[in-house]
């Protein structure tokens, strides 16, 4: 059983028609990259900057908008044996911005910030400037890379 990226649209023609496949490339690859084995399902919803700020400011009291957010959550189905990881969210205003921004283009930038959450789901973390935001920076960097890109 292959592993399993459902993607929702907050809202009809939201963003661009390939960002449900680029989101979908990118996660397939973090797990791959970071020997998942088992078949694990993650939900994805893209929304919006306004449909982002109200669910950050829901669950994490930040009144503002942001890229992506990430909701571990680590659960096997009974029924299915099937791993679930958690949800992401992933704002493509902030996606087109900062797509712009750090000139990337807009592929890049949807493909790494799906990576970063991936990452997230699967424990890593970057609070600090540490060792665990290098960890996490270089896992980022391995995963790009095998999609394609030269970070």
């Amino acid at each position: 059983m292959p592993h399993k990226i459902s993607v929702t649209r907050a809202k009809r023609g939201l963003g661009h028609p390939e960002t449900a496949n680029l989101v979908k490339k990118a996660a397939a690859a973090a797990l791959k990259c970071e020997a998942v084995s088992e078949p694990c399902e993650i939900g994805v919803l893209l929304t919006d900057d306004e449909g982002i700020h109200a669910i950050n400011l829901e669950h994490r009291g930040v009144d503002a908008p942001t890229d992506v957010l990430s909701f571990p959550i680590d659960e096997p189905d009974p029924d299915t044996g099937c791993r679930y990881l958690g949800d992401m969210v992933l704002s493509l205003e902030r996606v087109e911005a900062q797509a712009e921004e750090y000139g990337g283009g807009y592929a890049h930038e949807a493909q790494y910030l799906s990576v970063h959450s991936v990452l997230h789901l699967l424990g890593y973390d970057h609070l600090d400037e540490g060792p665990e935001k290098a960890r996490m920076r270089e896992r980022e960097k391995a995963v790009m890379k095998e999609l394609g890109y030269d970070f």
